[in-house]
């Protein structure tokens, strides 16, 4: 387990909502140039007979938005943790055709990983109709309710903004590095309470054979960079399990300030996705949350998004708690056979 922190992060990324929303370079409109790239891309694609889940890079072939696609890699994973790319057409593509684009864009930035235990590789972000109370595998994306502050899998997440709901469904964002710090400041106690481990209910996506539940530390400095694991919902399920530790009145109340702090609006940055946005966040740097929302009564006019999850090229070490998460587990796996990997 890595040493507890118990000093102010200096590291970038550690900003405020009330500070990136006196910024306007972390939500960016797609020039005319650009959007011409993606139909070219995508006419190439289809040349090729490409498939999502089986084409490369080379099928989905960029120009100067390929080169922006890196500069993005280092902005997510050194920098602020997330980016907006507003005004791909998706009126115009159909929905496969926006499926094959997600893609195409989704490996000029990393390799995508699975995202559930039968390795689904996409996800189609919209309310089934199930509800987490009711049923062990429903995960909540797959819902119209709140998503609290949380984070997914892999180095980074990808999200296409297809439809948007009738109301509702707004984005939020919080820094890790700045909850970090602002916990720090107020109770240091409870900063350290959250670097030692709390048991998350896996919600049966975990391989055959594994414990129904995950023991990891919330928050987690290592080698520089600080690191988060946060879904309060999936911990409190978690305490259905008989072979769980019941939450201490400590871990409880750090959970408490945890959540004050990401609601804050002056702490967490919020805005509404467009279709057509393009969403691109840190997995460590920051978390995420979504609002309640209400869906148009036409299926065909019903929120839908696609997302991603990517492990990307020379990212950030990984804790070793990391090593069997759901979350983390394939890119913990896959960054330590590059590392082991000789040289060319």
């Amino acid at each position: 387990m890595a040493a507890v922190l118990l000093e102010p992060f200096d590291g970038q990324g550690a900003w405020t909502g009330r500070e990136m929303r006196g910024r306007t370079d972390w939500a960016c409109p797609l020039s005319a140039a650009e959007i011409a790239e993606l139909d070219t891309a995508l006419a190439e694609a289809r040349r090729r007979g490409a498939r999502p889940f089986t084409m490369t890079r080379e099928d989905f072939p960029l120009g100067s938005l390929a080169e922006t696609f890196v500069a993005l890699r280092r902005t997510i994973d050194e920098g602020r943790g997330f980016h907006l790319l507003r005004g791909i057409p998706v009126g115009r593509y159909s929905e496969e055709e926006c499926r094959l684009l997600a893609w195409g864009l989704a490996t000029h930035l990393g390799e995508p990983e699975p995202q559930d235990g039968q390795g689904s590789l996409m996800h189609d972000i919209r309310d089934t109709g199930r509800r987490i109370e009711t049923t062990d595998d429903v995960r909540g994306f797959q819902t119209n309710t709140e998503l609290h502050f949380h984070n997914d899998g892999g180095d980074a997440f990808m999200l296409l903004c297809l439809r948007t709901a009738r109301h509702g469904g707004m984005s939020k964002l919080v820094s890790v590095a700045a909850l970090f710090n602002a916990i720090l400041a107020r109770r240091p106690d409870l900063a350290a309470v959250l670097q030692r481990p709390f048991h998350f209910d896996a919600r049966g996506q975990q391989a055959a054979g594994r414990p129904r539940v995950q023991s990891v530390p919330i928050l987690c400095h290592h080698l520089g960079r600080m690191h988060a694991i946060y879904k309060r919902f999936y911990i409190e399920l978690g305490q259905r399990f008989p072979e769980v530790p019941r939450l201490t009145p400590h871990q409880i109340e750090a959970l408490d300030m945890v959540d004050a702090l990401c609601n804050d609006p002056e702490f967490h940055l919020s805005f509404q996705m467009r279709p057509g946005d393009l969403q691109i966040g840190s997995n460590h740097a920051v978390l995420h949350a979504r609002t309640q929302y209400v869906d148009h009564d036409d299926p065909a006019l019903k929120r839908h998004l696609l997302r991603v999850w990517l492990t990307l090229p020379n990212g950030r070490p990984l804790p070793p708690d990391y090593a069997d998460t759901r979350e983390f587990c394939h890119t913990y796996a896959r960054r330590r056979a590059c590392a082991a990997a000789p040289a060319a």
